[in-house]
């Protein structure tokens, strides 16, 4: 260990921006939605007994309708019913699948359950209902509801039977595992207790009523042929012409890959819009107005605020007071200070964007935060905050605040044209070309080309690949 001591000074000099507790609340409040809002609202008024909320019972309703947008299922095997879906109009949203009640015979005891009031709200009870009524032995029930344990929202078990085998004491024998688990997929909806996407859509066809060996078979051995639109192929492999396989493709287009999201009682997020963009009375443009919820009357309690000023009250009971006025106070500026800034914001860019609203997703313009933060001379990432998790609610439907800042390009005529909006071209291209010869990405720059938009056959393979378009080669149709 050194014996010596030694001082070393410096002197440095540095800028720093510190933030006050009201300037971070202030920034806090303003990236809350309309609904976060109200929420942060509810507990500031449970905390503060000088902060008074008044309902504004007064204020206009917007009269604008809510909407609600299920996030589509995640699951295995949605990528390979792509085409299909293109094709047929096959929404693995709607999980539509086949019902084994519509489609074959049921026992007693399948009746019965259909007569019920109502059905359970989640896949595990609605399945344990069922496999209650199946007449098997003791082992068998204990191997039959360990693997509706493993079963996920979906329908599908993902986990291998030795696993299900060593989740329960004792471990259960995987022969006896083996032989249940076909009886767990004989329960509604069909396709549950499916270990991979091919077995689920097996299990689907083989409960439909008539010959549907070509189905199989293509579940079986061409699901990646179909997807690459392989067809002269596919009839060739299995001795069938194009027609009978587009019947086929047809039934595989009313089978899910998720049956059991049919059954589970998923909660569906509600999105409330921050701003209403509505049509001027004259119709020379539009006009912008915040959405109730945004404007909420705060005030601070006049029996408190006298209380507080009162110095023959208590001490601590006017520190107390003091204390959460400022609070109170803070909030309230830190809420007009949001309301203010969103409204100038979209103000700004409704005025920008008001192409989009008059024609739609091509006629949108660049549009970037910077722009904006040096319009009213504040940083970009204070229009971040405006934006976040903000909703517009317009003509053209509810869309994101954050949607309506784009980069883009110039074209050669000068005028500036959007990256949303140049996609947006490329889907109306391929909406309108013949499907019997359907277009290359390079005819699609070329195209575009002549139209003044100088794109790359790479970057129109890009675009597409966004747009979830498959190539050219798989659109094709016979």
């Amino acid at each position: 260990m050194s014996q010596y001591l030694s001082q070393v000074m410096s002197q440095q000099m540095r800028q720093e921006q510190r933030l006050t507790p009201q300037l971070i609340q202030s920034m806090n409040i303003l990236q809350l939605n309309v609904a976060s809002l109200d929420q942060r609202i509810q507990e500031e008024l449970e905390q503060n007994p000088i902060l008074e909320y008044e309902p504004d019972n007064g204020q206009e309703s917007e009269g604008g309708q809510e909407s609600e947008e299920p996030a589509g299922p995640d699951g295995d095997g949605l990528e390979v019913l792509e085409w299909l879906s293109e094709q047929y109009g096959f929404n693995a949203g709607e999980h539509s699948g086949v019902s084994r009640s519509s489609l074959s015979e049921r026992d007693g005891k399948m009746d019965a359950m259909a007569n019920t009031a109502s059905r359970p709200i989640n896949l595990y009870d609605h399945l344990m209902e069922q496999w209650a009524l199946v007449d098997v032995d003791d082992d068998l029930r204990r191997a039959g509801e360990a693997i509706i344990n493993h079963i996920d929202d979906d329908g599908l078990l993902h986990v291998a039977l030795e696993e299900v085998a060593d989740s329960v004491r004792p471990p259960l024998d995987m022969e006896c595992l083996q032989s249940v688990l076909s009886s767990v997929q004989q329960l509604e909806p069909v396709g549950v207790g499916a270990r991979d996407m091919k077995e689920c859509l097996l299990l689907q066809l083989q409960a439909l009523p008539g010959d549907n060996r070509i189905e199989e078979e293509l579940v079986a051995n061409h699901l990646e042929d179909l997807v690459k639109n392989r067809l002269p192929q596919v009839a060739k492999a299995l001795g069938c012409d194009i027609e009978e396989i587009k019947e086929a493709q047809h039934v595989l287009s009313r089978l899910t890959p998720t049956p059991g999201l049919s059954v589970a009682d998923r909660e569906i997020p509600r999105i409330k819009p921050d701003v209403i963009v509505d049509y001027m009375d004259n119709g020379s443009g539009y006009t912008v107005r915040l959405a109730r919820g945004n404007e909420p009357k705060l005030r601070i309690s006049k029996k408190y605020l006298e209380m507080m000023k009162d110095r023959k009250q208590d001490k601590s009971a006017r520190a107390y007071l003091r204390q959460h006025h400022e609070s109170a106070s803070a909030l309230i500026d830190a809420i007009t200070f949001r309301k203010d800034r969103l409204l100038e914001v979209a103000e700004a860019v409704v005025e920008r964007q008001e192409d989009f609203f008059d024609q739609g997703t091509e006629a949108m313009k660049i549009l970037r935060m910077s722009e904006l933060a040096e319009q009213f001379n504040c940083d970009p990432s204070t229009i971040s905050r405006t934006v976040a998790d903000k909703y517009v609610q317009s003509p053209r439907g509810i869309h994101p605040l954050r949607d309506f800042f784009v980069g883009g390009t110039e074209t050669s005529d000068g005028q500036s044209t959007s990256w949303d909006s140049v996609k947006a071209r490329v889907q109306a291209m391929i909406n309108e070309e013949d499907k019997e010869k359907p277009l290359s990405d390079d005819r699609v720059a070329k195209t575009l080309a002549k139209e003044g938009i100088a794109l790359s056959r790479r970057t129109v393979a890009k675009y597409r690949q966004q747009l979830n378009i498959p190539p050219a080669r798989q659109r094709k149709a016979y």
